[in-house]
């Protein structure tokens, strides 16, 4: 299967946690009270990594980072080349390295380990080097071998790449990103020497409206697009508390307690990766997605596309294999709200109004403002 995170099909088993978890603990992603829009975002990635990623925007201490390394431990573990640094499947070709499909092309037996999703974290001041690799010419001039140091890139494949604040990052490497998500490869250029290696990953960006906004263009190539606020509920606020404050005080005993929920909704996962080649859309809701996207003006056909992308991906987590208008509706918002035309003088908010035009397209009652 040609999935970014694809695991054994048989991965009904149950998923010991290495020594490293073990004394690092990870509070469960099923745990996780409330932001649902942004779980089902990062869930929805998870099952079809070509969505293109998510950016979630919303205020601070909203549980961004906790909900998206639960999510990275959720994840199967997934078999890769031992010796290999780009995190090489040993089955697929199309996410092996250049050098380890050119042993299997020889008849080389190659060496297999499993290991978790890597979440690679991408820190602020990185640099391009830094993310991408570099190439030591010295070497390569020398001894005549391509001598590369593997960057950031090359660690996340077939994992989670995580940039907290992207909206701080530089435009330049937020767009190298967004390259290599979208194409699945990173290429490295110096002084006329070029070394590629598969760079698959869900990208995943956070950061905070007030400390300012992304570019359109940047935004755009974004597939979903999650916002998240302060829970304002105090029985809520009160429940998430006092979890995080059980986590902390036992985390086995939490984690253990969590444990069927997490192998549950693990096995969802396997199951709609699986399912979701047979997921169908019927004609008419495709036209009505693009009628809708017209209608709002989007630019492009990014938006036509992830919209289809994401209703057969929660089709598929739901166990079925027709898409719904249900369906349609529940991942509209996400995947068109960072589309529309900002208007300085407009005050309706964009997630409604990309309800309002979805609910007269397909004939539904309109939502109240």
């Amino acid at each position: 299967m040609n999935s970014v995170l694809a695991p054994e099909q048989n991965s009904t088993r149950e998923i010991p946690l290495s020594p490293v978890q073990q004394s690092r603990p990870v509070f469960p992603f099923t745990a996780i009270v409330g932001q649902e829009e942004m779980k089902l975002a990062l869930l929805l990635n998870v099952i079809d990594p070509k969505i293109g990623g998510v950016m979630i925007m919303g205020d601070r201490g909203t549980g961004k980072s906790t909900t998206i390394r639960a999510l990275a431990d959720l994840l199967p573990e997934i078999e890769i080349v031992a010796d290999d640094p780009f995190n090489s499947d040993p089955h697929d070709q199309e996410l092996m390295s250049d050098e380890v499909r050119q042993r299997a092309s020889n008849q080389e037996t190659l060496p297999i380990t499993r290991r978790k999703v890597m979440m690679v974290d991408l820190p602020l001041g990185a640099t391009e080097d830094r993310v991408c690799g570099t190439i030591d010419i010295e070497k390569a001039l020398s001894e005549g071998v391509k001598a590369f140091e593997p960057g950031l890139l090359a660690k996340a494949n077939r994992g989670i790449l995580y940039v907290d604040e992207v909206n701080l990052l530089d435009d330049h490497l937020v767009d190298v990103l967004l390259d290599s998500a979208a194409s699945g490869w990173n290429t490295v250029e110096r002084e006329g020497i070029s070394i590629r290696h598969p760079a698959r990953f869900v990208l995943v960006g956070s950061g905070n409206p007030e400390e300012g906004e992304l570019r359109p263009q940047l935004l755009d190539r974004f597939g979903m697009h999650a916002e998240i606020r302060t829970v304002k509920e105090p029985d809520l606020r009160v429940k998430i508390v006092e979890e995080r404050s059980t986590f902390d005080s036992n985390p086995k005993a939490f984690l253990q307690r969590s444990q069927t929920e997490q192998e549950a909704i693990q096995q969802r996962l396997v199951q709609a990766r699986e399912r979701l080649s047979s997921v169908n859309i019927d004609y008419e809701l495709r036209v009505q997605i693009s009628q809708v996207c017209s209608e709002l003006d989007v630019d492009g056909l990014r938006g036509d596309i992830v919209t289809n992308r994401a209703a057969k991906a929660l089709a598929a987590f739901e166990g079925r294999t027709e898409v719904t208008v249900e369906d349609i509706q529940q991942v509209v918002t996400l995947c068109l709200r960072h589309r529309l035309r900002k208007d300085p003088l407009e005050s309706i908010d964009s997630g409604y109004k990309v309800q309002k035009v979805f609910c007269r397209v397909f004939g539904l009652a309109e939502p109240e403002a």
